[in-house]
């Protein structure tokens, strides 16, 4: 019941953030500023410590942040595959469904969570709903960003609020070993500083005054770090 209960938030918490978004599209500007350091925060303050932190007892933490590097130069080749072929809005639901498959490792991390015990997915659970809404924010973003009309953003939305339910639903059937699940989230981590620094800063820089939108970086970064230093 409890699990349920998470899911739903999960959810709620999600669409929340995006129909957010949605409805302040003529401040994209500033919404994509935000969520670049959100995304950058998401990264270094919960992704990053949380790969070391279940990786370390299998790999040296040079390895794991190697596997960031990973993640990150191989978003950018990818990315410039696309960019290559003279079509932006492949970008959109590439870096969308980046976006949605790191909401289904949330999932998967609770539930993994509440397998050790309630305690510990407890804390996991709390972690994951506290980025949950910014995640619904910069998924909505990265849609209408790259030339995406407001349907089909929202189904961008919906998925990637239904990611986690699947996540953690998808825990009853399989675990994945400690050593997998850090490397995963080492991946994810190079995903989300390559989305951050080489997608939304520059759009949000884009004819833009660079104070506000500077500005409302460091608050999304902050806005992460606090978020996670409180439930830590």
């Amino acid at each position: 019941m409890l699990l349920l209960v998470i899911a739903a938030a999960a959810f709620f918490s999600t669409v929340a953030g995006g129909l957010l978004a949605l409805k302040l599209h003529d401040k994209l500007h500033l919404i994509l500023g935000f969520s670049a350091g959100a995304v950058i925060g998401v990264a270094f303050f919960d992704l990053l410590p949380e790969a070391i932190n279940f990786g370390e007892r299998f790999y040296s933490s040079a390895a794991i942040l190697s596997c960031t590097a990973l993640g990150f130069l191989s978003y950018l080749v990818l990315d410039r595959i696309l960019l290559f072929h003279g079509d932006a809005a492949p970008r959109g639901p590439f870096a969308a469904g980046v976006l949605c498959l790191h909401s289904l490792l949330d999932g998967v991390a609770i539930g993994l969570a509440f397998q050790a015990s309630r305690a510990v997915g407890i804390v996991v659970a709390i972690a994951v709903l506290t980025h949950d809404f910014s995640d619904g924010i910069n998924t909505m973003n990265i849609v209408l960003k790259n030339h995406g009309n407001r349907s089909r953003a929202v189904r961008w939305l919906i998925v990637d609020a239904l990611a986690p339910v699947f996540g953690i639903a998808s825990t009853h059937f399989f675990v994945l070993p400690g050593e997998g699940f850090g490397i995963a989230l080492a991946l994810f981590a190079g995903f989300f500083l390559y989305i951050g620094a080489s997608d939304l800063i520059p759009e949000s820089y884009h004819a833009h005054p660079k104070f506000l939108t500077t500005a409302m970086t460091l608050a999304g970064a902050a806005t992460l770090y606090l978020a996670i230093s409180l439930i830590g």
